[in-house]
């Protein structure tokens, strides 16, 4: 079994995110390649965004800090901490509103 800090490790990673010219961060915390599930937290500074993407699988996003924008096509979801978005499954971006960090869980289909 193990342990760790969500809150520390967001703290971490928007540490490196604020500092980052890509003004984001990531580090799979559970699962990768071998794994149907995948656990990875992410962190973005205010107003950055990571780009319109393919859903990999079913997927959710927590909110641990900050305040987000899920978009996909003409709909978009609004999150801020403790707020669980589902993800579409279809093509869709996430933007920090204000510098963020989310923990996204992904179970890859096939």
């Amino acid at each position: 079994m193990e342990k760790m800090s969500l809150p520390a490790l967001a703290r971490r990673q928007l540490e490196l995110a604020s500092t980052a010219s890509s003004g984001r961060s990531a580090r799979t915390i559970y699962g990768g390649h071998e794994h149907v599930l995948r656990q990875t937290l992410i962190a973005l500074a205010a107003r950055q965004r990571l780009d319109e993407h393919e859903n990999p699988g079913e997927a959710t996003v927590q909110v641990l800090h900050g305040r987000v924008r899920l978009s996909a096509g003409e709909n978009s979801w609004e999150g801020s901490p403790g707020d669980l978005l589902i993800v579409p499954n279809a093509r869709h971006s996430l933007e920090a509103l204000d510098a963020a960090t989310v923990l996204l869980t992904v179970a890859k289909l096939g």
